[in-house]
């Protein structure tokens, strides 16, 4: 069993930027790959960024590519969002996953154990 919590969201002007954290505890956090999801009212969570289990390897949905970037420090269990440059269309619920075989979830249904979700919201 592994269990996450995600901090940092909040209210940010277009243009601002949040980062993200997704603290893990119960297995070796090393072990899994990590991924960022988010999700509005009405609609199916989606991917957001992607990460393996030592880094090397990153994934992000076109959508955010170039604004956002996702890290882990394996020391602290954590993994990271840093969201930059929003907009108001990045307004969700962001979720923290984490996978037990293979590299970061790039799909909702390859995540083993979820986070509780934190809200962002960027004003236009």
């Amino acid at each position: 069993q592994v269990q996450l919590v995600e901090s940092g969201g909040g209210l940010v002007q277009a243009g601002g930027s949040l980062r993200l954290s997704c603290a893990a505890s119960g297995r070796t956090f090393s072990n899994y790959g990590m991924g960022w999801f988010r999700q509005t009212p009405g609609k199916e969570r989606e991917f957001v960024a992607a990460i393996s289990r030592t880094g090397g390897s990153t994934y992000y949905a076109d959508s955010v590519k170039g604004r956002f970037t996702i890290s882990r420090d394996n020391a602290k269990n954590t993994v990271y969002l840093q969201m930059n440059s929003l907009k108001p269309e990045d307004t969700a619920v962001y979720y923290c996953g984490s996978r037990v075989v293979g590299t970061g979830p790039t799909r909702a249904p390859q995540v083993d154990y979820w986070g509780q979700g934190t809200q962002v919201t960027v004003s236009s």
